[in-house]
């Protein structure tokens, strides 16, 4: 989970569904570009794409790198020389190795478990490798639009509730979730069951767990599982986020190394 604020700082935390909690970790005086982040499949490893402003290392301020979550201590590293970059994504098959040899560290694939392939520039990048599509009737995207930015704030994305076959969907639109960038107004989070919409007014983030449950980051900083039936409102709050301050922490021995 990545977290923006107060003021120019971004958090990381660890939501562990399964158990129903909420893990602080490393606080970023910097902005963290979640469009351009993404988590391994078995959700140990954190890729991450950075503008950190007082950065004292080679790479400079703007860096791709790979970390054990919910920490940022780069076991690799590469430099991108500014913010113009695609980023990278984890792939299942740790056969896939787009990625060059970093300048920073290193990736033991094996350690790693997973692959690096470099990740496409489009709007909902991270939404569209977990499963969400474009909903019927979107406008396509141009040929010549290189970051797919023309159409983010008419774009609807959809996905459907695990076990429902279709019946119940989440449905996200808005120009500042497609990119996480510019006014975090602009998201619009509803769900449609059994054809009818009910808007979800005050979510920030929500996506489906394996479960079918609604996963959901609200406005004001609460972390909430919510179900069938009462769609609008919690039926389990995780962590209330909305106080925390940032508190930067040296990562554990455990964050600097691959092995365990």
């Amino acid at each position: 989970m990545i977290r923006r604020g107060p003021s120019s700082w971004c958090g990381v935390g660890r939501w562990d569904v399964a158990h129903g909690r909420y893990e602080e970790g490393a606080w970023l005086g910097g902005k963290l570009y979640p469009q351009r982040c993404d988590l391994s499949p078995d959700g140990r490893w954190f890729c991450y794409f950075a503008l950190h402003g007082s950065a004292r290392w080679e790479l400079g301020a703007t860096y791709v790198a790979i970390s054990r979550l919910p920490w940022l201590h780069a076991l690799a590293a590469w430099g991108t020389n500014g913010t113009w970059t695609r980023g990278a994504h984890f792939v299942a098959d740790p056969a896939v190795r787009e990625v060059g040899a970093p300048d920073h560290g290193s990736v033991p694939y094996d350690d790693l478990g997973a692959g690096l392939a470099v990740t496409r520039p489009a709007s909902y990048a991270v939404e569209r490798r977990r499963g969400w599509v474009e909903a019927e009737g979107t406008a396509p995207r141009a040929p010549d639009d290189l970051w797919d930015e023309r159409r983010a704030d008419s774009l609807r994305m959809t996905k459907p509730q695990p076990g429902s076959e279709g019946a119940v969907r989440l449905e996200v639109s808005g120009g500042y979730a497609a990119f996480r960038s510019g006014s975090s107004r602009d998201v619009r989070y509803r769900i449609v069951d059994a054809g009818r919409g009910v808007e979800l007014r005050d979510v920030q983030w929500a996506d489906w767990a394996r479960d079918g449950t609604l996963l959901v980051a609200t406005v004001g900083g609460r972390l909430e599982v919510r179900t069938a039936g009462s769609w609008p409102v919690a039926a389990r709050a995780v962590a209330d986020l909305a106080h925390d301050m940032p508190t930067p922490r040296e990562a554990p021995p455990e964050a600097r190394r691959y092995s365990s």
